[in-house]
């Protein structure tokens, strides 16, 4: 199993909607990817380590495929869909991660 994580960075003058993220663009997400998308989780920062530090993400969202490929296959038919509508919930270009989930 892989996951595929997005981390949005909690920076200055950057923005995120929350609300249009969990509502509207993570359910869109899982519809055009269907089946091959196993799970998705989403995170919203709050804090960091010490009190009144801010988090160092935003948000963060996980997506889990049984392969590599399996995720390439289906977010390769959206991509163009999904990718335009990040202007909808925010100004950060995530970075963006692939880690092999071991259990």
């Amino acid at each position: 199993m892989i996951k595929v994580s997005l981390f949005y960075p909690n920076k200055e003058g950057k923005t995120f909607d929350m609300d249009y993220y969990f509502n509207k663009h993570l359910p869109m997400v899982r519809q055009r990817l269907g089946t091959a998308c196993k799970c998705v989780d989403a995170e919203q920062g709050q804090s960091g380590l010490l009190p009144g530090t801010p988090a160092a993400y935003i948000a963060m969202c996980h997506l889990y495929f049984e392969s590599i490929e399996a995720f390439q296959t289906a977010f390769g038919l959206h991509a163009q869909a999904i990718m335009a509508d990040m202007p909808n919930y925010t100004n950060i270009q995530p970075t963006i991660q692939i880690s092999e989930v071991k259990i």
